[in-house]
């Protein structure tokens, strides 16, 4: 996958670690008449999920002002229930592997730095990521990528992205770093897929032998 020997795996937050998904949305479409903005539910969810969902945002009312203030509000309220979210079942014991094998582990998320935070302390996984980095919009990733591998001072060829949304897998090909994609998060299998991620994989228990085999190799 990498250029080099990889050395760093940063994962995404919401929908790849923490089974936030439904509790945001929920969130989104109770605040959302108070915003002008109209209730996302039944099958539009799968438009969150699509290669550019900004161009549907129109449709329900959210302008990327209010998109802005509607990102910091859902934020906010989430925030209330960090301690509620449950943990994907059976990531903990992924991490831990990779964390024990040696390698350093990061999250890039467009929730806040503090909710993630909250989050890891409550599930006692706080000693398992070495840096938590939040971008202020929900695209972007690869400029935010740029930005930890300066302050971090990673070398761009052993890093390895972990993510669920087909915004993921676009934000890193930008940028050519390889990406897992998992299908247990927002953006279902078939859509990840068309976007030929470095991988995809579809439960938590692949993730870390997929990694150290192709770390070792």
């Amino acid at each position: 996958m990498p250029k080099g020997p990889v050395k760093y795996i940063i994962f995404d937050f919401d929908g790849t670690l923490a089974d936030s998904v439904d509790a945001a949305l929920h969130i989104y479409n109770r605040v959302a008449p108070e915003y002008k903005c109209k209730p996302i539910i039944g099958e539009a969810r799968d438009l969150l999920s699509a290669k550019n969902p900004t161009r549907y945002f129109k449709e329900y009312g959210v302008t990327p002002f209010k998109l802005f203030l509607l990102i910091f509000r859902v934020r906010k309220e989430l925030g209330k229930h960090m301690h509620e979210i449950p943990l994907v079942e059976g990531i903990e014991k992924s991490l831990k592997i990779l964390r024990d094998a040696g390698y350093r582990l990061g999250i890039l998320t467009s929730n806040s730095k503090k909710n993630v935070e909250r989050f890891l302390a409550h599930n006692q996984l706080d000693d398992v990521f070495s840096f938590i980095y939040s971008g202020r919009h929900l695209f972007g990733k690869d400029k935010v990528i740029g930005k930890i591998i300066r302050k971090e001072r990673l070398n761009e060829g052993s890093i390895v992205y972990v993510g669920d949304e087909t915004r993921d897998v676009l934000a890193m090909k930008k940028i050519q770093i390889p990406v897992v994609a998992v299908s247990w998060g927002l953006s279902p299998a078939a859509k990840l897929e068309t976007l030929h991620p470095s991988r995809l994989i579809h439960q938590p228990d692949e993730l870390s032998p997929l990694l150290i085999q192709s770390l070792d190799t």
